[in-house]
């Protein structure tokens, strides 16, 4: 499958929730969607999956435009959404059992359907109701109701806010796996749940796209602009400077500060940055650091 966007843009009255943005995206692949609140990713989701109407611009699906073929995305589609309804009272296979007529599959209906529930690590649950789940379990229930289709585009949106690590860690597994075969989109604020498992990360901030690339591309970009700073006390004056504080750290000598800047202090000893280091050097140089 193939994505082309092009000058896509979606305004909600005076706000530009996305502002003019180009992406050409060909399976399989993962790809981490990262940015701040309100930063445009859900938007994008929303006109990806037909839900939105562009402003302006053009979604093509294999050389289809989206608006005049949307029957043939939602055949190829999974989509969970950040906030996605379930019936309380149905048990999970009930569910997947309602959710799979919706989606017109008759064949090896109870095949796929047990599948899904394997690939989800809900067996065991699978004749407990819905309510009774923990928030993992029923995520992990949302999943399931969008791999029905073995979808060619599986579309995520923010999977693994409220989740403990346990949890976030089975999510990525799941989700680098299906994306040996398919196109994975994965939306998320959180730089560790890409971290691991994409390898293309698109970063939008304010509407715009700020860096479109491999994640070790966006790291090479921050160094020499990432480093420790130790003080023996705390310094309300570092907070003044033209850098940002990723961390601190208490020591014995008193306190380190690991900081992104532009040009690092003369004080500061530089280290080998992380891509949410890395990530947080990209929003300092919004503007001016896109891809080449």
């Amino acid at each position: 499958m193939e994505i082309n966007i092009k000058n896509l843009s979606k305004n909600f009255r005076k706000v530009k929730a996305l502002d003019n943005i180009n992406l050409d995206i060909k399976g399989p692949g993962m790809i981490g969607l990262v940015g701040p609140n309100g930063a445009g990713k859900s938007t994008l989701m929303k006109l990806l999956i037909g839900q939105l109407k562009a402003s302006s611009g053009s979604i093509n699906i294999d050389n289809k435009n989206l608006r005049k073929n949307e029957n043939y995305l939602k055949e190829r589609l999974g989509y969970l959404p950040q906030d996605f309804g379930l019936y309380d009272e149905l048990k999970v296979e009930e569910f997947l059992d309602y959710i799979a007529c919706l989606k017109g599959i008759g064949n090896n209906k109870k095949k796929i359907i047990e599948k899904c529930i394997y690939e989800t690590n809900l067996t065991e649950k699978k004749k407990e109701k819905i309510k009774t789940l923990s928030g993992g379990q029923k995520q992990r229930v949302g999943i399931a109701q969008a791999m029905l289709n073995d979808p060619e585009i599986f579309i995520v949106d923010e999977p693994t806010v409220g989740l403990d690590p346990e949890e976030r860690i089975k999510f990525r597994n799941l989700f680098s796996k299906g994306a040996s075969k398919k196109i994975v989109i994965l939306s998320t604020h959180i730089i560790e749940d890409v971290e691991s498992i994409c390898n293309r990360l698109i970063i939008l901030n304010k509407g715009k796209i700020l860096f479109d690339g491999l994640p070790n591309e966006l790291v090479k970009k921050s160094l020499g602009h990432v480093g420790i700073i130790e003080q023996e006390g705390v310094e309300d004056e570092l907070y003044e400077k033209d850098l940002k504080i990723v961390s601190t750290r208490v020591t014995a000598k008193g306190m380190d500060y690991r900081v992104v800047a532009r040009n690092l202090p003369p004080n500061t000893a530089e280290i080998t940055p992380s891509l949410e280091d890395a990530y947080m050097y990209c929003m300092m140089m919004e503007g001016v650091f896109t891809h080449e």
